[in-house]
């Protein structure tokens, strides 16, 4: 029997064990590390996810006991399932894997995308943090307006009670309160909602889908970080971002993403130098040069508030961005500067608990603050440290109203950036051919 530790971050480990290796006789996962993500390890994937041949479930070590966990249950394979590292960081982790005694693999799209009854739309990145979630957004608004039942479905965020989480299902905001979810699940499902569409995810991604397609008539997949598509798409769209042009084709699954899409977004042209969005544009032509090119902006509004102009302001940016996707910055920093603003407050003297090792563990981030909340404490560490700030104004480039969630003393005005092409082609060029898809009598693939 092949004995097999799984790699990963809450997410797509789970999916793969699910897809590849839950009914596999011949095979034993003996754990999955976790890493990425605070607070996600030293618990158990439980049986009734893991399946029979799984009574006492799988356990979730750091992945820093990866060589131990090598050497004492005899593992002869290692899988990396996870995203947005580097492919220099990805060759580190097979290093420790081979130095420990075990093959070290990936599971590609074949073994691990599930077949859909109905049309799906993709929508992946080469990056974390390239406007991935925004044109999300545009597309199902899209297809809502031409009267389709979109059902969009996230990318794993499960990082609670595993059990409560194999399915989810959320149609309004009342929904989203009720799962008591992280602010990074918060900044995936709070826009969509408002916008009338109804956002699936959960753990088991056979059972998500059978949902999801049961009540749609079209699926929009919106993938977390860079990572692979869980559903095979009948039309691909990746994002690239030229701010950050040297990680086009830098990252893993990136890469992946960028050679496999039916159409790439050059997104932030009006933002970055037309020499980034040259090279991004030559990595397009290098590695996939069928695709579509769709050039986007993503200009960046503020909520009504408080003056800025001559403030000291204190900038909340979007937690995942910041840390692995590896951004100094985000749009509340560029909307805090454009306003006016005379001092982006550091607030690294300020940072509290949790928030202080995100610093620690991060420290590229710099004079913003990024809204990590996976947990209570940490939610109230972020909040500590805003209060604890000398600031006039808190600026907040997160997808969600934070002033919602935790009660500061200084006045929030919240940053909001949505996709906008420039000139031809356009989103809703890219998606005639799947509502026509859609349209059509019967299905075929």
């Amino acid at each position: 029997m092949r004995r097999v530790v799984v790699m990963g971050a809450g997410g797509r480990d789970f999916h793969d064990f699910n897809t590849v290796f839950r009914e596999d006789p011949s095979t034993r996962v003996v754990a999955f590390t976790a890493a990425q993500i605070p607070g996600i390890a030293d618990r158990v994937y439980p049986p009734s996810l893991a399946g029979p041949l799984y009574p006492r479930g799988i356990p979730i070590h750091a992945e820093t006991d990866l060589e131990e966990l090598v050497r004492v249950h005899g593992v002869d394979t290692v899988i990396l399932s996870y995203s947005d590292l580097s492919h220099a960081e990805v060759m580190h982790k097979a290093s420790r894997a081979l130095a420990a005694g075990a093959d070290f693999a990936l599971l590609g799209p074949r073994a691990t995308m599930l077949e859909a009854s109905r049309p799906v739309i993709a929508v992946t990145a080469v990056r974390t943090g390239c406007g991935k979630s925004p044109t999300s957004r545009k597309i199902a608004t899209l297809l809502k307006d031409a009267g389709l039942r979109v059902g969009l479905v996230r990318h794993p965020m499960p990082y609670g009670d595993l059990e409560a989480q194999r399915v989810q299902r959320f149609a309004s905001v009342e929904d989203i309160d009720a799962a008591s979810p992280t602010i990074e699940e918060r900044e995936e499902y709070e826009e969509p909602v408002a916008l009338g569409i109804t956002v699936y995810a959960g753990v088991d991604y056979g059972a998500v889908l059978e949902l999801a397609q049961s009540e749609s008539d079209v699926l929009v997949w919106d993938g977390g970080n860079n990572d692979l598509p869980f559903f095979r798409p009948d039309l691909h769209i990746v994002v690239t971002d030229p701010l950050r042009a040297d990680d086009t084709r830098g990252y893993h699954p990136g890469e992946t993403n960028l050679r496999l899409a039916d159409v790439v977004v050059v997104n932030k042209v009006d933002s970055a130098e037309p020499a980034a969005v040259e090279r991004v544009l030559e990595e397009v032509r290098t590695s996939n040069p069928y695709a579509t090119v769709v050039a986007a902006r993503s200009p960046v509004t503020l909520d009504p508030g408080p003056a800025l102009e001559g403030t000291r302001v204190l900038v909340v940016e979007d937690g995942p961005t910041l840390t692995h996707g590896g951004m100094a910055f985000g749009a509340g920093t560029v909307a805090a500067l454009a306003a006016g603003a005379a001092e982006l407050v550091d607030p690294r003297p300020y940072a509290r608990g949790q928030i202080a090792e995100t610093f620690d563990a991060y420290p590229h981030i710099g004079r913003v603050l990024p809204a990590m909340g996976y947990s209570p404490e940490m939610l109230r560490a972020l909040a500590e440290t805003i209060d604890a700030a000398e600031a006039d104004v808190v600026v907040t480039g997160t997808p969600i109203d934070l002033g919602r969630l935790i009660d500061v003393r200084h006045p929030i005005r919240r940053a909001r950036y949505e996709l906008e092409e420039v000139g031809r082609p356009t989103l809703a060029d890219v998606l005639a051919p799947v509502l026509e898809l859609v349209r059509a009598p019967a299905r075929s693939r």
